[in-house]
């Protein structure tokens, strides 16, 4: 079967997943009475697994709510020993070298993945290991902050296969990597 590795995620204007502060209330300053996911629950069906960095997963459970995926999740860590008992069976440690790790989690029979969190996205884009990106930005400037992207060792070609407009104010792009 064929793998896909595909991004999900909302930036500031200026290209930051989070402000100064490491944090991201600044997502939901964005007036949106109809709770409109913007595609992420139509993305999420398509997908096997998620993969995230030990960032990302702390962030989520600092979150007052459920767990919130129904996939399994990835956690990519080289500090992170083990997973809190309450997440047992529904997320999963792994490490090594990126395509060490591809290579575990396609032998678990998940080849659709959610690559989430900064730094994990920038690891898998300097590996060339990202199909897709879907990125929706939201108009705020926050002037400095945790950016989408870092330094590449060469340019990753894209192209763009849509654009949708939400809450009039918002732009998600779709790109596709050109091979």
């Amino acid at each position: 079967m064929k793998s896909t590795n595909s991004v999900f995620i909302a930036t500031s204007m200026d290209g930051y997943i989070a402000d100064k502060n490491g944090q991201i209330d600044w997502l939901h300053d964005l007036p949106n009475p109809e709770n409109d996911d913007m595609g992420y629950h139509a993305f999420t069906e398509q997908i096997d697994a998620l993969v995230m960095g030990r960032t990302t997963f702390e962030t989520v459970c600092s979150f007052d709510i459920e767990w919130p995926y129904t996939k399994p999740v990835y956690v990519l860590s080289r500090t992170l020993k083990k997973i809190p008992e309450e997440y047992t069976g529904k997320v999963f440690l792994v490490n090594g070298s990126l395509k060490d790790v591809l290579a575990k989690i396609y032998n678990e029979g998940h080849y659709r993945l959610y690559i989430d969190g900064g730094a994990t996205i920038q690891s898998f884009l300097q590996e060339d290991l990202i199909d897709e990106l879907i990125i929706t930005i939201i108009p705020v400037l926050l002037g400095g902050g945790t950016a989408l992207f870092s330094d590449l060792n060469s340019p990753l070609q894209f192209k763009c296969i849509g654009s949708k407009h939400y809450l009039e104010s918002v732009v998600q792009n779709h790109f596709k990597r050109n091979r």
